[in-house]
């Protein structure tokens, strides 16, 4: 009996395997894929009905049965090589690595070819017409504390660890007890019940500083459950602000750095992002770090306060020898 989790890559699979090879007979392409004919036969009925948006004529995948032979006579575009932007191959490419690095893992070299593949093809391709192109790769030190991290979830140990919060802006020890690691958005978390604060907690791999795998088992209490991220990792809390901001090149990290969401691209290469915030003290400095590369948009009571402070600042530093 086929399963749809081995019959999705069947499908795939399917068109460009017959049209590299036209008339084949069904019973040939059947044993290639390791399925019967009926099964083979199913799934060509289902291609029957896949195809571009529109999904008329001219839309869906069309096949041609002459006696017992196959041929492809519309492909549905898929005969072209697949083409990513930077953040679906940087996505792709961390869930590989992931992947990777998941004991038991049945395929291994399979899941490296992908990944080489992948790379290459970035570091191939011409600015003028880049097909694949990754926006932000995992520094060694994060690679590390992943692949670190997955081993204590496997092997059910807690952990140690050094964390940077960046919405307060602090560094805090904290002991954990690992539940699971996720990727959202091309970067890992790992989710655990922190002791510290008495709850399911997600931790950036990348703003884990230092890790140690103890020895004493990791034990969630029972109350402690996955978090929901159907509707994304960062839900807005009742006392959070939302701050609208024009960010110029130089400034552009944040947006890679803090949960943000974009609303629009801007002339000169500027990007307008909308940013939720708790703290109105530590967003201030956060943007007085950032000096004439971003402006405030809303709310008026924010960019009223970044004025007094910059202002402030200014009248502190008068006394100050120019050099």
């Amino acid at each position: 009996m086929s399963t749809s989790h081995d019959r999705l890559p069947r499908l795939l699979s399917l068109v460009p395997y017959l049209i590299a090879r036209p008339g084949i007979p069904v019973t040939e392409a059947a044993a290639d894929f390791g399925v019967t004919p009926r099964q083979l036969r199913k799934d060509l009925e289902l291609l029957w009905m896949c195809g571009l948006p529109g999904y008329g004529p001219g839309d869906l995948i069309d096949l041609s049965f002459e006696g017992e032979t196959i041929t492809v006579t519309y492909d549905a575009g898929m005969n072209r090589p697949l083409r990513l932007t930077g953040a679906e191959a940087t996505a792709l490419l961390v869930a590989l690595r992931a992947l990777l690095a998941t004991p038991g893992l049945a395929d291994t070299d399979a899941v490296a070819r992908a990944i080489a593949k992948i790379e290459a093809a970035a570091g191939q391709a011409e600015p003028a017409g880049v097909a694949v192109a990754l926006s932000a790769a995992e520094a060694k030190r994060t690679v590390e504390t992943r692949t670190l991290v997955q081993q204590a979830v496997a092997d059910g140990r807690a952990l140690r660890m050094t964390y940077y919060t960046a919405s307060k802006d602090e560094i805090t020890e904290r002991t954990v007890d690992p539940m699971r690691v996720v990727i959202v958005a091309g970067r890992s978390y790992l989710e655990a019940w922190c002791r510290r604060a008495e709850g399911v907690r997600m931790f950036r791999m990348d703003r884990i500083d230092d890790v140690t795998v103890l020895d004493e088992p990791a034990a969630p209490p029972p109350t402690a459950r996955p978090t929901d991220l159907s509707g994304g990792l960062f839900q807005p809390a009742p006392d959070q602000q939302e701050a609208v901001l024009v960010l110029d090149p130089d400034a552009r990290w944040v947006a890679e750095y803090y949960p943000v969401t974009e609303l629009d691209e801007l002339d000169r290469g500027r990007l307008r992002v909308a940013m939720r915030y708790a703290d109105t003290s530590w967003m201030v400095r956060l943007l007085l770090g950032l000096g004439g590369d971003v402006v405030v948009e809303q709310p008026a009571e924010l960019a009223t306060r970044l004025r007094a402070r910059a202002a402030e600042a200014l009248s502190r530093a008068r006394h100050l020898t120019v050099t």
